[in-house]
Formats: structure tokens, sequence, C-alpha cells
């Protein structure tokens, strides 16, 4: 962990994007965002990630549980819900359970909503691996896109920031070297050079909220 005198701490939560299956450390979006904000001139360390590969919304909530005490963090950043989706759950449901675990980032970043960013969940449905275990593509689409906006507008209602990377995962996916470089080597999980789009995105959002901590 790069650790940077008097650094601003951070804390990832998630699932398997937030973790980076198949990729090294350092490709992970998070660690590529505290590097970034590095270069920009923020001071801030390398994040603790809490994320598992499989992790849904409740697991998430169970694992902070066990982490206890988790203590306060100047930033908070959130991606979850893939794996709802994936097991069939309702938007309901997902909205219900996201709703506490946005209140619990809030709280983990000292009661500031400004210090949680939260990341849109991706479109794995345009993925080699959904295209071969013959899923309903757009029915994935459509179903995370009701994900996203239970989230988006949840963050809007807290006054926590809310980065849309799903089109990002649209954009780039097809055929070609271009994609396949997208992907991790199982055709379902994001390369580090996807990491890289996500972040760029959610770099001028992190670092507006950090600036005034800074």
């Amino acid at each position: 962990m790069d650790i940077v005198p008097d650094s601003l701490s951070y804390l990832a939560l998630g699932d398997s994007y937030t973790i980076g299956e198949g990729v090294e450390a350092a490709g992970r979006w998070p660690m590529q965002l505290a590097a970034r904000l590095r270069d920009a001139g923020i001071a801030i360390a390398d994040p603790r990630i809490l994320a598992k590969t499989g992790w849904t919304t409740d697991e998430l909530a169970a694992a902070m549980d066990a982490a206890e005490p988790l203590g306060e963090w100047d930033f908070v950043s959130l991606l979850i819900g893939v794996n709802n989706q994936y097991r069939g759950r309702s938007v309901d449901d997902y909205a219900d359970e996201f709703h506490r675990l946005l209140r619990r980032a809030i709280a983990l970043a000292s009661g500031r909503a400004g210090g949680v960013l939260v990341l849109s969940i991706p479109d794995w449905g345009v993925t080699p691996f959904a295209f071969a275990s013959g899923r309903d593509c757009q029915a994935i689409a459509r179903e995370l896109d009701d994900y996203n906006a239970a989230a988006r507008e949840l963050c809007a209602k807290a006054g926590a920031a809310f980065v849309d990377i799903s089109g990002i995962s649209r954009t780039e996916a097809g055929d070609g070297e271009a994609a396949t470089a997208m992907l991790a080597d199982d055709g379902l999980h994001p390369s580090a050079a996807m990491y890289s789009r996500w972040t760029e995105a959610a770099l001028p959002v992190a670092a507006a909220l950090l600036t005034g901590i800074a």
C-alpha cells in the first residue's frame, strides 16, 4: 500500500469489479484512481479494498459487519449490484439494500455525503461470456438500467456523487483486438485497460470531492 504523509484515507467497497478479478493489484480501478489523484496533486493513500468476486449487496453488508470497526474515512467508493441482477433479484430489493449500504458509506465518510463516490454497474451482457452462455443480453441491459436508475436517484437524494460507467462498458464492447483488450482472460471481467476508462470518468468527480478536504 502506498502511504503518503498526511494523506487522505480511502475505503473501496464492492465486488469483483472493485477487487479486480483477473488483473494485477495495481490495475484495479480504485488503485488506478488513487494513483491518478496523487498525480493531480491530491495526497491520498492507496485504498483499503473490501470486496470479493460474487458478492451481492447483502453479502457486502455482512462482510462490513464482520470487518467492524471500520472506522472513519476521508473518501469511500461503492460499486455493487451486478450479482444481484445475475441471480435474478428484483430492482426493489436491490434499491432497498443499496440504500442501506449508501447510508453506511456516508457514515464511514464521517457523515459526509460529499465524501462518497458511487459507480454504476457495468453491462456484463455485452461480454463474450454472456454471448456464450446464451443469456438474453437485451434483458440484462434493461435490468441493469433499472438498477442503475434506482441507485442514481438514491445518490441524488443523499447528496452522494454518481458516475455512470455503464455506457463505457457498452461502447468498448464488440469484436476485434481492441474490444478483447478491454476484458480479462475469462471474457467476462474488465481488464486493467477497461478500468483505466472507468478511472478517467471518475477522476474529475473524485478530485472535485476531495479538493475541499485535501
